[in-house]
């Protein structure tokens, strides 16, 4: 299985290789791809940054809990860091199962724990200037001491 956090363009080939085997009746996949918009907003570039070791060791920690909750299922995901345009994959992810049902599961629970947990973070670009997104600086919020 891979678990890897890389600057260079992303393969899906690569984690589904990855996850093949010959007791796998389904492999499912997904691809996160930077797009032209959010909430809103004109998107034109994304910047990931990320604290390599950790998200790796995340990753894998992620990959542990769904093969215990899920006895056969094999997963492997790379996320790239860098700047990023539209139409380029941020994410790839797959996951191995020998029915359907199983690999789509542990594909979604995979992607949704890497975005909760895993600590890589996003600044879109667009016309109106650069913002990082879901996360806030505390030196920023309005305090109201009343």
């Amino acid at each position: 299985m891979i678990f890897a956090v890389r600057e260079e363009a992303l393969s899906l080939d690569e984690v589904v290789r990855a996850v093949s085997h010959s007791g796998a009746g389904a492999v499912a996949t997904f691809v996160g791809v930077v797009r032209d918009h959010n909430e809103g907003h004109a998107v034109t570039l994304l910047e990931y940054q990320a604290y390599v070791p950790m998200a790796v060791k995340e990753m894998k920690l992620i990959a542990e809990e769904i093969a215990l909750a899920s006895p056969g299922v094999r997963i492997a995901a790379i996320h790239r860091t860098g700047k990023l345009v539209v139409g380029d994959a941020a994410i790839v992810c797959a996951a191995s199962a020998p029915h359907r049902g199983e690999a789509f599961a542990a594909c979604r629970k995979l992607i949704d724990e890497i975005k909760s947990r895993v600590p890589i973070w996003k600044r879109e670009f667009g016309p109106d200037g650069a913002a990082w997104i879901g996360w806030t600086d505390a030196r920023c919020v309005v305090h109201d001491h009343h």
